[in-house]
């Protein structure tokens, strides 16, 4: 299997699309470290950032420009973080983290950023594909 294919799977691209553009999916992290969180990940097979071609790198700015303004809409982030680790996972892709100073209230569940204002947390909470369904619909209703 391909480390594209593999990144995929393991993250579950294609399942928790959120938004497609002509480069780059936005796609809901299967494991919610906050409300929202999220993957940005290259479409084509790219192991490293240096080796971006210009139009992906010009595609990054729109698709930035899509993510923002919805999940701003959807939960009211105060700041979002932007992480590009890589350590396990050799696929050009961001964990996306919205980040909140107080709880969010969202379907009768309370959100807390635990770690706010430090570095996130990374491994995130499992939920039910129905959960998932509704967060991912949240937000798509604001793109």
């Amino acid at each position: 299997m391909s480390i594209l294919n593999e990144f995929k799977e393991k993250f579950k691209v294609n399942e928790y699309k959120i938004y497609e553009s002509e480069h780059w999916i936005w796609s809901l992290r299967p494991h919610q470290a906050t409300l929202g969180a999220g993957i940005l990940s290259l479409k084509r097979e790219c192991p490293t950032f240096s080796e971006l071609k210009p139009e992906e790198y010009a595609d990054l700015n729109n698709i930035i420009k899509v993510i923002e303004p919805a999940l701003m809409k959807a939960f009211n982030y105060d700041v979002i973080n932007y992480l590009m680790l890589m350590m396990f996972d050799k696929h050009v892709h961001y964990h996306i983290f919205p980040r909140y100073k107080t709880p969010i209230e969202i379907s009768g569940k309370t959100w807390k950023d635990e770690n706010w204002p430090a570095i996130p947390p990374l491994m995130g909470e499992a939920l039910l594909d129905d959960e998932m369904v509704n967060i991912m619909e949240l937000i798509k209703n604001k793109i």
